[in-house]
């Protein structure tokens, strides 16, 4: 059944909005830390994020087989209802193969989520046809977020004329650009503009590597004898789930302008934060425990565990934490997160 988004819920994805990728929250015995991840949830929105992206990579696609999808999303929709006071956009991380992945967005749809972004990782293998054919199917159950997950973390390279036929695909309303490569985020860009759904289709950046850099810089592409030019309207990011209140202050700052060197240098700067956190030196292999490392250090999180025992902290990245705090602890939200702290947990 084809459901449009609520027009509020529209409008603020196509304006362009910071949108934290939701962690898991676990105590010591890896079992659910509810007070935690309601904590987490009310931090992202206190900091002034347009919306919440659960069940994602972020949140450890391993939730499915802990039974915690369901529980999950449900506390993050409740607290998007009931600490939110105002319009936020609730997606939906969408995995498995096709029944696998409309089972979910059914799930999600009871559970009050607007739009499912659907990780197309589990169909390796298939051709555009099947992959096609597969996002349709899932399309019919609610909004769809297309998603270009990095080949580091287990994506699948997506060609331009998936991304053309994607994007034709009627309620498909954003796409999240993560395969931190610039010829491969080109091809998503040229898929929606061959398509037709530039208007249509908002995109965001997933890339944590050149974040400052996909927001502030317009892309030109040739369609005929036209030339469109089109923007990354804001983030789905990994990354942002930690600092977030510095992300919206960054994401408002480059929206309202102008685009000064100052600006654009932050590019670097944010770049060389993220290879702290997501682990750049061994191939992303800590990215989600270098999130949770920043949390505990925060005090959001009690520790860095993740559902997979081995997925931990890899040689030397804490201390490349420490060295980003040292250089750019300007760009922490730190003082924001302690005043703040008690009232998220209580």
């Amino acid at each position: 059944m084809h459901r449009p988004l609520p027009p509020e819920i529209a409008a603020l994805l196509r304006r362009g909005t910071v949108i934290p990728a939701h962690p898991l929250a676990l105590n010591a015995q890896r079992k659910l830390d509810e007070r935690r991840q309601r904590a987490l949830a009310r931090y992202y929105i206190d900091a002034g994020s347009g919306g919440l992206a659960v069940g994602v990579h972020a949140t450890q696609f391993a939730i499915r087989e802990a039974a915690l999808y369901e529980p999950v999303l449900r506390i993050a929709a409740q607290e998007a209802r009931d600490w939110g006071k105002r319009p936020l956009v609730l997606i939906a991380g969408l995995s498995g193969r096709t029944a696998q992945a409309r089972k979910e967005a059914e799930t999600a749809v009871g559970l009050g989520y607007h739009a499912g972004m659907l990780s197309l990782a589990p169909m390796k293998g298939a051709s555009i046809d099947e992959l096609v054919e597969h996002c349709a199917a899932v399309a019919s159950e609610m909004p769809l977020i297309g998603f270009y997950l990095q080949t580091a973390v287990g994506g699948i390279p997506l060609p331009v004329e998936f991304w053309r036929r994607f994007a034709a695909i009627e309620n498909v309303v954003a796409i999240k650009i993560a395969p931190f490569n610039r010829y491969a985020t080109l091809d998503v860009v040229k898929g929606v503009v061959a398509a037709r759904a530039e208007e249509r289709v908002a995109l965001y950046t997933g890339n944590d590597d050149h974040i400052v850099l996909d927001l502030a810089v317009p892309f030109d592409v040739r369609r005929g004898m036209d030339t469109v030019r089109v923007r990354i309207r804001g983030g789905l990011l990994g990354h942002w789930s930690v600092w977030t209140r510095s992300a919206v202050q960054l994401l408002e700052r480059i929206q309202r302008g102008p685009l000064d060197a100052e600006l654009l240098a932050l590019d670097a700067r944010v770049t060389d934060c993220n290879s702290a956190f997501f682990d750049v030196a061994h191939n992303f292999a800590g990215c989600i425990p270098g999130c949770h490392e920043v949390l505990r250090r925060q005090g959001l999180l009690e520790g860095t565990w993740c559902l997979d025992p081995n997925e931990t902290l890899s040689p030397g990245q804490a201390g490349e934490i420490d060295r980003v705090y040292r250089e750019h602890g300007d760009l922490a939200d730190d003082a924001f997160v302690r005043a703040n702290l008690e009232r998220w947990l209580a």
